[in-house]
């Protein structure tokens, strides 16, 4: 799994490469242009897909200044599913994300990069 090297503000570096969109990072996968139904929030049907990954943490970075809410009903979801869901602002959000990685754990993490 990758960490991510840098985050600020509307910009991400995974893999040394820069993204500038959200995007959500699996164990096999980096889905790039991470759309969501409403822009500040987080619905099931958002995230669905990463229903089916092989994961033991959701990281969701709630942006810069952490506005984007996540709906309870992804959190129920996922830990009904043994997944533990963890809800930061981004740079927080990166922060738990890179540690669980170094942790050896099996990570996603969607994140929003502005706001």
């Amino acid at each position: 799994m990758k960490l991510v090297e840098h985050y600020d503000f509307g910009t991400i570096v995974i893999g040394g490469r820069r993204y500038f969109r959200d995007l959500i990072v699996t164990p096999t996968r980096i889905i790039e242009n991470w759309w969501r139904r409403e822009g500040h929030r987080v619905c099931l049907e958002d995230i669905r897909d990463l229903l089916s990954e092989d994961i033991e943490y959701l990281v969701i970075g709630t942006g810069y200044s952490g506005l984007v809410e996540v709906d309870e009903e992804v959190v129920e979801e996922f830990n009904k599913r043994g997944v533990k869901v963890v809800i930061k602002p981004s740079r927080e959000a990166i922060e738990e994300y890179n540690r669980l990685v170094r942790d050896g754990k099996k990570v996603a993490l969607a994140i929003h990069l502005t706001c």
